[in-house]
């Protein structure tokens, strides 16, 4: 995600944000099946600028479906409850008159605690407020790109550790949570499990290195000390979300949002008390971080 010559489109028009990183995808129409080369240059931009904008597409949850399979299979949502008869379609609805923290607050990639956390993370706006509610999301490549030659050996090799708990184990947030939520959240003791994935992860279609590593999923480095693994955590976390690796995604309704997830991590902002949000979100399984 920089900003190089821009690549020829036959199909789509891609308009990206000044440093590469994010873009906005015209031209298609997501309702129906793409033709295999505007499917090929969609994955193509997605590939260049991780996190790509469709506006203009107010998809039915069937074509939400559709497209997502046309990018691959449906990843595994755990933890919470899907639509009823959409099995892998979640809705993250906040009703106006909800106090909960909004879902989604604090800096992620989606499922990292899973072996194979999922390539991409596909959410459609249904109802978007008049205020708030913007998605943020920090570029772990440029964010690695940016370290120093030593800081960066001295990443290679290390595995972080990922866990659900903090956010859904059985003395995590939600479990903790007094206040009503419309979303149905699912509290479990799998969710205190723990695997490992390389701290610096390469793209598999891209081939750049990113940082994968996220203050909500990820619980610290294997083999450090608890302190050690704590400085160096809290050293990324505070330089990857810097304002010069961020993208802030304003919604307007009827917009498609498609990220990566191998190499971006992003929080979903609040700012919308006393007003409806909704959106429908899809997941695309992924592969094992190498």
């Amino acid at each position: 995600m920089s900003a190089e010559a821009p690549r020829n489109y036959r199909i789509i028009s891609v308009t990206p944000e000044p440093s590469g990183f994010g873009a906005e995808i015209t031209g298609v129409d997501l309702s129906r099946p793409l033709a295999p080369e505007a499917l090929a240059e969609v994955k193509r931009a997605w590939a260049d600028h991780a996190v790509v904008a469709f506006p203009g597409q107010p998809l039915s949850l069937e074509a939400l479906e559709a497209f997502t399979l046309q990018i691959g299979p449906f990843g595994e949502d755990p933890f919470i409850k899907p639509m009823p008869g959409h099995p892998n379609v979640l809705e993250l609805r906040r009703e106006p008159d909800e106090k909960a923290t909004n879902f989604g607050a604090g800096w992620h990639s989606d499922w990292s605690f899973q072996p194979e956390p999922p390539a991409a993370t596909i959410l459609r706006s249904e109802v978007v407020p008049p205020v708030g509610g913007d998605t943020l999301f920090c570029d772990g490549a440029r964010a690695y790109a940016a370290l120093s030659p030593t800081f960066r050996t001295m990443l290679e090799g290390l595995r972080a550790v990922h866990s659900a708990t903090r956010a859904y184990g059985t003395k995590g947030v939600f479990a903790r949570e007094t206040e009503k939520r419309t979303m149905e959240i699912i509290v479990s003791p799998e969710a205190d499990r723990s695997l490992t994935h390389p701290l610096v992860r390469t793209h598999p279609v891209t081939g750049r290195k990113a940082l994968y590593v996220s203050p909500v999923y990820t619980t610290g480095i294997e083999g450090l000390t608890v302190e050690e693994s704590q400085a160096i955590l809290g050293f990324l976390f505070k330089h990857m979300t810097q304002a010069a690796f961020v993208y802030r995604h304003r919604w307007r309704p009827g917009m498609v949002l498609m990220w990566d997830n191998r190499c971006t991590a992003h929080l979903a902002e609040g700012g919308y008390d006393g007003h409806l949000r909704v959106m429908h979100r899809t997941t695309v399984a992924g592969e094992k971080p190498v």
